[in-house]
């Protein structure tokens, strides 16, 4: 806005000395630039929160308040320009802006593995450079249309490289975000999308290099030469020197042990002097910071403490100023008459296609179906904050003016909008999910192949997790054992996200980074370091989404690999005093869902370390597990999965069965309410019957199983019997069990938390003291048992829905 004045604004002063002393601090740098922060953000995040029914990537909303907060909007009121965006002031917000632009651009590079570009396929490959090549030559063919036109007299050679590239961008951060919105990351249109659009953004950071070392505005065209000569030198220099100096700094940052302040700042000051010394040879200070950060290890806890100290100050508070700086450069009005509008149709036209038309043939070509074509092309056209950066920088180098900066801000906000919208209506794919008969641990043959699906949030159920395996796997059971590891990760806004996103697999397959694993894969490590050393096939997968839907995630990939079992994790965690404290509430909403959805039977791990708080080998397992068996289905499954359990050389496995006494107290009501239900008893007993006779025939065989039966006449008996029986490792219960003396115990126990069923939920009371880790199974009936659990509020209060 600077350039409506006629002199040069007065230098302002960083701080007012306040209003009581007659000073207005809007005159001043600090208050100023406090106010204007406060706004963008309260805009910005306004915005994306109307956005979010629609599934809008948060760079839209963001683009919007920029551009509202600009001449197009607000900003026609001289008054709010003058008092909030004075010109004055504008030197101030673009200087924060690109510091955070800095950063961000180096926490993009942190993000880009080059080796993951070196794996590409070809399929990939093509698509890729269809989505280049073709927009890029429209762009071309657009810059003549323009410069015809509305930039009469700027340079052609900058302007024809800046309008190619613009047209020929694909943002990988916000296609990334837009997949994992739509769950399409584990697809195969996700993950080729994902593959082409990281070849697409090296390219474009290339080719923007080209378009601003041809900007320049020297005499001589030698000068462009030397600047792109000095910018090649530069990035060779950094590739010989930066990334041993990263090695020695992750060597001295070891796993476990907090980061040395010192190696953060001595990072983010060499961060700072690369964007100095490119800013210097005439490209940009970004690519400095872009190039350490695609050079920067991406593992281990000095990437992951970059990333922590950097990436919420920079991508909160600081980069949604450069969204306003350039809307403040942005005048819709400018668009006026025919001419106009019809040369930005002309340009939303081009981009869509020269993207859509190009990647869907070439993904003709390779055999990709229709609509998975169609859906590459409109992901691969959306943009976000390099195509912002593209203009900002040809607005600055005076390639593109007032008129054709508002065409293809608008051209970008458009493109990006449409593409969820768009690709939903296009592409659904099709249900992995296939029919199996084998859905729970209790089946007729024993001996074949059991899947598991393990879920977890961090690695503190890790251990616990590995152990509960090491039980399972059986073996005597020819067909052994496979295991799912799912880490389940929340999807954020934050920069992080993508790093998420590579870890996503496709099928069970290995990550992008095969070779290498992140600190935040240990968990992964874990699994497959245990994978290795026993005869259990252990695949790691991920995934990424709102709490609110991680349920379908979960259920989805266990029909896809046909699981029989899905273990979640309690939302609870066990603390250094032995009680139980609450470690997400979200996570209980998900088991619920799961429970209501499961494709399978369920196990809701209460972990309190299966033997200890690290991996048991083997030959050094020495277990014993209890088993509750009331009656009823859960409690088969129970007895089913201890059963399988008994199979291992070091475990003790113990059947507790409760008998009600005939005259067992609140016998008549109970009778009652079982009397509602008597085809599920009638058809329940001999099921139940068969079960306990193949434990009790194991018994003569070995003696690592033992059985009890104890008859209870009143709830306080099974109360003692409980107790005396928790002093193990762990105990297997059901969800909902049945017959007489599970609905009397069931009537005077209250279940604070009916996921775990009231054995459970007791089993982690305070009433009961053990430190024996409780695996609650619900099996799965197809429908037949209709699954309702009341989220009511426990009485402890610790938690709140």
């Amino acid at each position: 806005m600077a350039q409506n004045g006629t002199a040069c604004p007065k230098p302002m002063q960083a701080t007012s000395t306040g209003v009581f002393q007659g000073e207005n601090p809007l005159d001043y740098a600090l208050p100023l630039v406090i106010v204007q922060i406060i706004l963008v953000i309260v805009l910005t995040r306004t915005l994306a929160f109307l956005l979010r029914p629609l599934r809008q990537p948060r760079v839209i909303a963001e683009i919007i308040g920029g551009v509202l907060l600009g001449p197009s909007a607000f900003g026609r009121s001289e008054a709010f320009l003058q008092t909030i965006f004075p010109p004055k002031s504008l030197p101030v917000l673009d200087t924060l802006a690109n510091l955070g632009l800095i950063f961000f651009l180096f926490l993009v590079g942190l993000e880009l593995d080059p080796k993951a570009l070196r794996r590409t396929g070809k399929k990939a490959m093509s698509i890729a450079l269809a989505g280049i090549c073709l927009p890029f030559g429209m762009g071309i063919g657009t810059s003549f249309v323009l410069r015809a036109t509305i930039c009469k007299g700027v340079s052609q050679g900058p302007f024809i490289v800046f309008m190619g590239v613009a047209l020929s961008i694909t943002a990988f951060p916000v296609l990334a975000r837009i997949l994992a919105e739509l769950k399409l990351l584990t697809t195969d249109v996700g993950r080729m999308a994902m593959s082409a659009a990281a070849v697409n953004d090296v390219a474009a950071w290339i080719l923007l290099a080209l378009a601003i070392a041809l900007s320049g505005t020297g005499k001589s065209p030698l000068i462009s030469l030397w600047v792109f000569l000095c910018g090649a030198a530069f990035v060779g220099l950094c590739i010989l020197i930066v990334p041993p100096i990263f090695k020695w700094l992750a060597r001295h940052c070891p796993d476990g042990e907090p980061v040395d302040e010192i190696y953060i700042c001595g990072t983010l000051a060499a961060v700072l002097a690369a964007g100095f010394v490119t800013d210097t040879i005439g490209i940009h200070a970004l690519f400095g910071a872009f190039v350490l950060g695609i050079l920067a290890p991406k593992d281990g806890p000095f990437a992951s403490a970059l990333v922590e100290k950097v990436e919420d100050l920079v991508s909160g508070l600081l980069l949604p100023l450069y969204f306003a700086s350039s809307g403040l450069k942005t005048n819709v009005a400018t668009i006026q008459g025919v001419q106009s509008w019809g040369l930005l149709l002309l340009v939303i036209l081009t981009a869509c296609f020269g993207k859509v038309i190009g990647t869907i043939v070439v993904s003709r070509l390779c055999k990709v179906p229709l609509s998975e074509a169609v859906a590459l092309g409109v992901l691969m056209n959306s943009k976000g904050l390099v195509e912002l950066i593209v203009l900002n920088i040809g607005k600055d180098r005076k390639v593109l003016n007032d008129q054709t900066f508002a065409i293809m801000v608008l051209m970008a906000l458009v493109t990006t909008f449409m593409t969820t919208p768009i690709v939903m209506a296009v592409y659904k794919p099709a249900k992995r999910g296939r029919m199996y008969k084998l859905r729970t641990v209790q089946r007729k043959d024993p001996s074949t192949q059991l899947r598991i699906m393990a879920c977890f949030h961090s690695g503190r159920t890790i251990p616990t997790m590995i152990n509960l395996i090491e039980a399972t796997r059986g073996t005597e059971n020819k067909e052994g054992l496979t295991v799912y590891a799912m880490h389940l990760m929340e999807l954020s806004e934050r920069s992080s996200a993508i790093r998420m996103v590579h870890k996503a697999r496709n099928n069970g397959l290995p990550f992008w980074n095969k070779g290498v694993q992140s600190d935040s894969d240990q968990v992964v490590v874990a699994f497959e370091a245990y994978g290795q050393l026993s005869r259990v096939q252990i695949r790691p997968m991920t995934a990424i989404s709102h709490f609110s839907n991680m349920h379908e995630d979960i259920c989805a990939s266990a029909e896809s690999k046909t699981a029989a079992l899905i273990i979640l994790p309690f939302h609870k965690h066990q603390k250094v005093d032995g009680s139980l404290e609450t470690t997400r509430h979200e996570y209980r909403v998900i088991n619920k869902k799961v429970l209501e959805n499961a494709p399978c039977s369920v196990g809701i791990l209460v972990d309190r370390g299966l033997g200890g708080s690290s991996h048991v080998s083997a030959s050094n397992v020495d277990s014993t597990i209890t088993v509750f068996f009331f009656g009823g289905p859960d409690d088969r499954e129970a007895l089913a999965l201890g059963q399988r359990m008994s199979e291992h050389p070091g475990i003790t496995l113990i059947v507790v069965h409760f008998r009600a006494d005939p005259n067992i107290e609140g016998g008549e009501i109970v009778a009652i309410d079982v009397s509602d239900s008597s085809s599920s008893s009638k058809h329940s007993k001999a099921p139940d019957e068969e079960a306990l006779d193949a434990i009790k025939q194991k018994l003569s065989k070995d003696g690592s199983v033992k059985y009890e039966e104890r008859v209870v006449k009143a709830t306080s008996e099974t109360i003692e019997i409980i107790k005396e029986f928790s002093r193990c490792h762990m105990i297997l219960v059901g969800r909902s069990p049945e017959g007489m003396a599970a609905a009397t115990f069931s009537i005077n126990v209250k279940a604070e938390y009916p996921e775990i069923g009231p054995v459970g939920g007791f089993l982690i009371s305070q009433d009961v003291s053990t430190n024996a880790s409780v695996l609650v199974m619900h099996q799965y009936s197809g429908g037949s048992r209709t699954v309702s659990i009341d989220m009511d509020e426990p009485t402890d209060g610790t938690e709140t829905e």
